[in-house]
């Protein structure tokens, strides 16, 4: 017969705890119990998509664009002046867009 190397091994203590009867003495109300978790609170951590955001404030300061960036047309992403590859009826595009 075939012996698998991979399957965990039990020692004789932990056949004896798994054991029917000693399955059968253990009583349901000596283990501890969890505790209650309010589906409110829970609730609270999920932002839902579409929700009323106007109370909320932000916590970053917002700088202007300096003189040697860009926002690309495309992805709309500020980049470094350097990462400009075309520039079409007036809109900047970067390198990665163009690539």
């Amino acid at each position: 017969m075939a012996t698998d190397y991979d399957a965990p091994r039990k020692t004789e203590e932990d056949v004896s705890e798994d054991s029917l009867e000693e399955l059968k003495t253990r009583q349901p109300g000596s283990q501890s119990s969890a505790v209650d978790v309010d589906e409110a609170d829970l609730a609270d951590a999920f932002e839902l998509p579409g929700a009323d955001l106007s109370g909320e404030e932000l916590l970053i300061q917002v700088t202007p664009p300096q003189a040697d960036e860009f926002t690309c047309f495309n992805c709309f992403l500020v980049k470094h002046r350097s990462q400009i590859a075309a520039e079409r009826d007036g809109h900047l595009y970067c390198s990665e867009c163009e690539s």
